[in-house]
């Protein structure tokens, strides 16, 4: 790729970001100075003091990074959870097993990963 299309590309994307960190602060500071000091009798804010409280609340609120709190990030989560879970009952006798199982059901009210397979549940029973 020849190199002034990715420098090109660089000063497009640090424009955007800047436009995009502009409207976001005229935005924030027009809400701010329309309903703050008419509710709650508070201060008129400039754009410089927009962009500290914006960049306070992302430190206080919201985290850096991507992936925060998204439905795939509790997915993860979720998948390395059971699967932690899973290699410990492999390990474990199935005396062991069930102990852990009745715990888990007492306290979770039945996880659906926790119950048996019907095949596990219909084993032959000795009828004398």
């Amino acid at each position: 790729m020849d190199r002034n299309f990715w420098l090109l590309r660089g000063l497009r994307f640090v424009a955007f970001a800047a436009l995009f960190v502009a409207a976001a602060g005229f935005v924030t500071m027009s809400l701010w100075n329309w309903l703050v000091p008419v509710l709650f009798h508070g201060p008129s804010i400039n754009f410089v003091q927009t962009l500290g409280l914006l960049v306070l609340s992302r430190i206080l609120f919201g985290g850096w990074g991507r992936g925060g709190h998204s439905q795939a990030s509790w997915a993860r989560k979720k998948k390395m959870w059971r699967e932690k879970v899973e290699s410990r009952l492999a390990g474990m006798t199935p005396e062991q097993q069930e102990k852990f199982r009745q715990k888990m059901q007492a306290s979770c009210s039945g996880a659906t990963w926790m119950r048996r397979q019907p095949s596990e549940t219909a084993q032959p029973t000795h009828a004398e």
